[in-house]
């Protein structure tokens, strides 16, 4: 039975932390791009702003891998595909470590997204289920906090190492960890036989859903007004904010910190609050992103700035990804996989408008600025959400309960929004 309104929340199981891990790296692979694209760039021949295409390459794989893989891996037993989708991750790493052309590594970023998104689709639901809906939002929020401790950790310290060692090294010791992550999933991971015989019709029949939409387009827009400028992060702190490149890793730590403090924020509030914790995250996110624009020509505002729009721009993401999967009511894999596609369509669509920007005569306040935008358009679906939420209801996906509890769920959190 779901947990009453109000009551204690109950200790998460030990698989959505395992599943934590898995993020933790993945996040480290897409996101340490942007740290060390000044040292890709030349190695690879190609212009930094062209160098970025390697993050656009990533979003594109996991827009396109998401959907198709959680399709094609439907009736495969969970823990195979995740450990499979881990092999292919870390041969895409070993491939692009070997290699001298940026065609080839942009190749290897696609297939490694593809893995990734399989990853996602499957863990989001495995998480979701197993924690129950009354602490889905807090499942999802451990889950994707993973992907912002990469950003306090992984990607500050994989900068470090790509730095020091060259992106090669880099590459290669993902590779390894990718690995030892399989391992670890393969061990830890409750051993099933299948998965719940859901046909690739039905999945598709349930996406029905207009809530569903808003909250995918919730992500879109509001991960590629973060991402926008976050792709082009480096640029602006030695050439404005006057940061040495030595010590743009620290920097990073501090936008890691704001991510990891605004999911466990969104977490905390979202499953009783949802519109009312995001909302209001939204606007702060694109008024600090303008606020970028004029006050980071000092270290110590562009810092502060940088830390406060991670805090409020990643409180969003555990609210709509949460209610994205509540909302897909019999599509559970396929609407995290979707979720996961709406993400990296915002990064792929924020990143290569704000190439174009940083390329243009806003130069290295380009980024901020069509960040600014794309968080400012995320308050439209997330106020059509919060107008629409009374509006009928909508069912809670939790495997093997009742449909009465699951929707007493999602009246109550409609309820409350």
């Amino acid at each position: 039975m779901p947990a009453a309104a109000g009551t204690v929340p109950a200790k998460l199981p030990f698989v959505v932390w395992v599943l934590a891990a898995g993020t933790f790296l993945m996040g480290t692979t897409e996101f340490v791009i942007a740290g060390i694209l000044p040292d890709i760039a030349p190695d690879l021949g190609a212009s930094l702003s062209h160098a970025g295409l390697l993050i656009t390459a990533f979003a594109v794989g996991m827009i396109v891998g998401g959907p198709t893989m959680a399709l094609a891996t439907l009736r495969l037993p969970q823990r195979r595909t995740l450990v499979l989708a881990l092999a292919v991750f870390a041969a895409g790493h070993v491939v692009a470590a070997l290699t001298s052309s940026f065609t080839v590594v942009l190749a290897a970023r696609f297939v490694t997204a593809l893995a990734t998104g399989a990853f996602w689709a499957v863990g989001f639901v495995i998480a979701t289920t197993a924690a129950g809906p009354a602490n889905a939002t807090r499942a999802v929020s451990v889950m994707m906090g993973g992907l912002t401790l990469a950003n306090v950790i992984g990607v500050p310290a994989g900068s470090l190492v790509g730095h020091v060692t060259g992106w090669r090294g880099l590459f290669w010791a993902l590779a390894a960890l990718a690995a030892l992550t399989a391992a670890a999933i393969g061990r830890f991971l409750p051993r099933t036989e299948q998965r719940t015989q859901v046909s690739v019709r039905d999945e598709i029949r349930a996406l029905r859903q207009d809530r569903l939409w808003l909250a995918l387009a919730s992500a879109v827009l509001i991960m590629g007004g973060v991402l926008a400028f976050y792709t082009y992060i480096t640029p602006l702190l030695t050439d404005r904010a006057g940061i040495p490149d030595g010590a743009v890793p620290l920097v990073l730590i501090a936008f890691g910190a704001g991510a990891l403090g605004g999911t466990a924020i969104g977490g905390r509030f979202g499953d009783r609050r949802p519109m009312t914790t995001t909302i209001p995250a939204a606007a702060a996110t694109a008024l600090i992103l303008l606020a970028l624009i004029p006050l980071s020509t000092t270290p110590v505002a562009a810092i502060a700035l940088i830390f406060l729009m991670a805090l409020a721009g990643f409180t969003i993401n555990p609210v709509v990804t949460a209610l994205a999967v509540r909302f897909a009511g019999d599509a559970p894999t396929l609407a995290a996989a979707l979720t996961t596609s709406a993400y990296n369509t915002g990064i792929a669509a924020g990143s290569a408008l704000a190439g174009q920007a940083l390329a243009s005569s806003l130069g290295v306040t380009g980024p901020a600025l069509v960040g600014a935008v794309f968080a400012g358009l995320t308050l439209l679906p997330l106020i059509a959400l919060a107008v629409t939420a009374k509006r009928g209801t909508t069912r809670t996906v939790a495997a093997n309960l009742p449909v009465p509890a699951a929707r007493k769920t999602a009246e109550s959190t409609s309820a409350r929004t």
